[in-house]
């Protein structure tokens, strides 16, 4: 994924700048708004610039917004927008579900070095291959979201058809929200200190007889600053109730991930997702180095968090001199679940810190867990996750002991059996 990103960047370095022709959209005074992408007005705008000098001249901090259209292979119509608070950069895109491809500040990089190294649009992505395992085609980005119908395994699960008979349906893997492209993105900047930096959008998985969701999510930042904040707000604009599931698939390699690198976690209990996974209970918190013919681990976890039910977690380094932490609300997001993946550097040395409304078995088995929420018609569920990354030691270890400070003295309870042992109950 490195290698991607380069030339990614390159590519944006090398092109034309072009800034906004059109005056901003907004008639607010206290922001600089852009539409960039619109089903309703009918509006794409493939290549413009927005900079710190134009928009914000007072601010101290360079920044800038580059967007661009990618062209060739399966990369080809793909939209990116590139956001550099000065500090640190990532690259959102906006026709893969509003996902990120990557964060880099300085030598952390959020990200990771998938065998699929174009940014694949959607059109190329069929996801009932390989026995429903299509959505593989194209993931290599740093965060997506699964869901939002479903997520997880793939199988069969119960839906009420068209005529309102019980029918049965072929579920894919963490469905179809990360290969939807959004149809609304704007830029918004705000012309007052903090000056932040946001980049929304509006992704709808909707269909006749079927689910009407749609998602509205936001990615922040503000200049100079080594955090972001990811921010969605999920609606049923349907007339019946609806069930739904998220999960935000991040994702690390190097040099964040290495053997000896671990993750701090204030977990309560800690259940392994099947009799592979139980075999390394007692080591769910320690990497490998890349290992050839690894079969992946999952890690479904329950979290301790503070009185307001916000919890923390880490991915930090071997040396303890680089990591990223993560932060949300366990009323929005109850369960994490750790996906190791310390395979061939080839194969995609990976691991997934993954914030979600359920663990990811297939929904009907979620569903008897009672890990399916439903949004009743007009309701909203909201979700937020802020990152920092941490580059010494200094403040690594300050994060690991406000983990440390939720965990307590409390030692997490370890099962050695999955939750689940048969999928198909």
């Amino acid at each position: 994924m490195k290698r991607t990103s380069r030339l990614i960047l390159s590519a944006v370095l090398l092109t034309a700048a072009f800034c906004f022709t059109e005056q901003p959209t907004s008639a607010d005074d206290d922001v600089v708004r852009h539409i960039v992408i619109s089903v309703s007005k009918n509006i794409s705008i493939a290549n413009a610039r927005l900079t710190r000098d134009t928009a914000t001249p007072d601010c101290p901090t360079d920044w800038s917004i580059t967007k661009r259209v990618l062209h060739g292979g399966k990369q080809e119509g793909v939209d990116i927008i590139e956001v550099n608070n000065g500090k640190l950069t990532f690259i959102v895109i906006p026709t893969r579900g509003m996902g990120v491809l990557s964060v880099t500040m300085g030598d952390v990089r959020l990200g990771w070095d998938s065998p699929v190294k174009e940014i694949v649009h959607p059109r190329h992505v069929n996801l009932t291959s390989r026995g429903g395992l299509g959505w593989l085609e194209g993931f290599n980005e740093w965060m997506c979201r699964c869901g939002l119908e479903s997520n997880g395994q793939t199988g069969l699960d119960k839906f009420i058809n068209n005529v309102g008979d019980e029918a049965e349906m072929e579920l894919t893997l963490h469905g179809k929200i990360a290969n939807i492209p959004a149809q609304e993105v704007e830029v918004i900047v705000d012309k007052k200190p903090p000056y932040r930096i946001r980049i929304r959008g509006r992704v709808d998985e909707k269909m006749f007889y079927g689910p009407k969701l749609e998602l509205y999510t936001e990615i922040s930042t503000e200049p100079g600053s080594n955090e972001f904040r990811i921010a969605d707000e999920l609606v049923n604009v349907g007339a019946q109730p609806q069930e739904f599931q998220i999960l935000y698939h991040s994702n690390f390699g190097r040099p964040l991930l290495e053997e000896g690198a671990t993750i701090v976690v204030p977990a309560k209990k800690v259940t392994p997702f099947n009799d592979n996974a139980a075999k390394s209970i007692d080591t769910f918190d320690t990497y490998n180095g890349p290992t050839l013919g690894f079969i992946e681990q999952v890690y479904c976890m329950r979290l301790a968090g503070d009185k307001n039910a916000r919890t923390t977690i880490m991915l930090q380094n071997q040396k303890k001199d680089r990591a990223v932490s993560m932060s949300w609300s366990l009323k929005e997001l109850p369960y994490l679940t750790v996906w190791k993946n310390t395979a061939a550097e080839q194969d995609g040395y990976v691991t997934g810190l993954e914030p979600g409304t359920n663990f990811p078995y297939n929904r009907r088995v979620e569903r008897k867990h009672g890990r399916v929420p439903k949004l009743q018609p007009g309701a909203k569920h909201r979700m937020s996750i802020d990152f920092e990354i941490h580059a010494n030691q200094e403040s690594v270890a300050k994060a690991a002991t406000r983990i440390g400070q939720l965990a307590g003295d409390r030692k997490p309870e370890l099962a050695k059996i999955p939750e689940v042992v048969d999928d198909n109950e």
